[in-house]
């Protein structure tokens, strides 16, 4: 995991490609194209390309127009006002008629770093999900953002895309890597643990895996890049065959990918559980890394959760 790349710059590779196999796609923005990669897009395919300016609620009723008219718009923005500025208008005029409209959120979670708490959405995953209808996809690197970016635009459905700012390491071999939505990926096998992780959180699971075996614990890892729909099926295996759950996101605790394992363990095959997230406080200005470290989000904080959830078997 020598390697870095930014999932926002995956997103602007995928457009480009999409750009130029689909002609319906089309991109609009508001006003953060050198931020949010759309730029490449805009560069190959300008006749294709919006700019509604520093508005959120009309970046998301024009892209809605669009799909109504068959086309099939992605949408971008910071995560941040993507998700909380046009909030309604993705519930009553995308997600309530099923249009066809992808809203890909880039600069999400705390990773965002020195921009401060005002844009780190770290509740992003939670307002998507509850909402019927929509799709909430978090890659963990750059070959799944672009895989899942691709099948986003097969998909016919509203979909939210989680992107990051900050380089991650690369997981996935772009060679052999399949994405499905709402299916998860048996990262490593293990038998006295299982973290479940997403995003950027998926990296550091491996690390914490590794760390863990060399005291002798054997820890499975799944990346569940769709939280929903989440793959029910892959959770309750890991409970059944490991008992004991610990889930890793950057996103608020409350609401994220723990609360959708919660949920899913509750109703199906209850364990003992431990979600390492951000325990429900804003974040603050700071390196992302520093961040990360400051809030728990760390290969070092998940070893603690797994041996702590263990003792609860």
């Amino acid at each position: 995991m020598t390697k870095k790349i930014a999932t926002r710059e995956a997103y602007g590779e995928a457009l480009k490609e999409l750009g130029k196999n689909n002609k319906d796609i089309v991109v609009l923005d508001a006003d953060l194209s050198k931020s949010t990669k759309t730029a490449k897009f805009k560069e190959e395919y300008p006749e294709r390309f919006i700019n509604v300016g520093i508005a959120e609620q009309n970046l998301i009723g024009t892209a809605a127009g669009l799909a109504t008219a068959g086309k099939i718009p992605f949408a971008s923005s910071f995560a941040m006002f993507a998700t909380g500025r046009a909030f309604e208008i993705i519930r009553n005029s995308v997600a309530y008629p099923k249009l066809n409209v992808k809203i890909a959120a880039t600069h999400a979670g705390i990773t965002v770093g020195e921009d401060g708490a005002s844009h780190q959405a770290l509740e992003d995953i939670s307002i998507m999900r509850t909402i019927p209808n929509m799709v909430v996809i978090n890659p963990a690197d750059a070959v799944e953002a672009k895989e899942a970016v691709l099948k986003a635009a097969e998909y016919n459905g509203p979909v939210y895309i989680r992107l990051g700012r900050s380089k991650v390491p690369v997981i996935h071999d772009e060679n052999n890597y399949e994405f499905e939505i709402g299916k998860g990926i048996l990262l490593e096998d293990g038998k006295d643990a299982t973290i479940i992780a997403t995003g950027v959180m998926v990296a550091e699971a491996l690390e914490a895996r590794n760390k863990l075996a060399e005291e002798g614990i054997d820890v499975r890892v799944i990346d569940i890049h769709t939280i929903k729909p989440i793959d029910k099926e892959i959770i309750i295996n890991a409970a059944k065959e490991t008992g004991a759950i610990v889930t890793a996101e950057e996103h608020n605790i409350i609401g994220g990918l723990g609360s959708a394992v919660a949920e899913v363990l509750a109703e199906n095959q209850p364990v003992p559980m431990e979600r390492v997230g951000v325990k429900d406080v804003f974040g603050q200005s700071g390196k992302g890394d520093e961040l990360l470290e400051v809030y728990g989000l760390t290969a070092e904080k998940l070893v603690k959760a797994v041996k702590n959830v263990i003792k609860r078997k």
